[in-house]
């Protein structure tokens, strides 16, 4: 597996089969910016099935919350935006939807297991259960080395390429 590094933002490069697939820095296919930008690398790509994607949660996160006990955790909503980034990014990186607009729908099944701290690095794997034109479904599964986080489905709408107006 090959790295590059693009505008400060790292994006893996995984082979599959002996044949290189290109995927263009994360920065170019999600609309995203810091801090809402809540990928940090793809790790694992499977063209329409499947992504893993990688978020290092660091002390300097902003929307990290404090807790009683004085530690700092990112909400249950942050996690699974992040699940729906990693999953936009898979749906993206298709030629026939590169500069298209992905619209959050909603989310079914959530289940968080336990709370994130600063310092974890999340591993999200996404799997495409059913892939339209203008819809889908994912299943998502957030995990901290190996240890379940938080898993549910992200529904979602794809809008139009914008134009410029003309």
């Amino acid at each position: 597996m090959a790295s590059r590094v693009h505008s400060g933002i790292t994006c893996s490069v995984p082979t599959v089969s002996n044949r290189l697939i290109e995927i263009p820095p994360i920065g170019r296919i999600l609309p995203h910016r810091y801090p809402l930008l809540l990928v940090d690398r793809i790790i694992e790509f499977e063209p329409n099935k499947r992504i893993v994607g990688i978020k290092h949660v660091t002390h300097s996160e902003p929307n990290l919350g404090k807790q009683r006990n004085g530690s700092f955790v990112i909400p249950p909503t942050i996690v699974m935006e992040a699940v729906a980034q990693v999953g936009a990014v898979l749906v993206l990186a298709s030629p026939e939807n590169h500069g298209r607009i992905p619209y959050l729908v909603g989310m079914d099944r959530v289940r968080n297991r336990r709370v994130v701290r600063a310092g974890e690095t999340l591993h999200i794997e996404v799997t495409v259960q059913k892939l339209r034109e203008t819809m889908g479904r994912m299943a998502g599964l957030v995990t901290v080395e190996g240890e379940t986080i938080a898993r549910g489905v992200v529904i979602f709408a794809l809008g139009p390429a914008p134009t410029d107006g003309k």
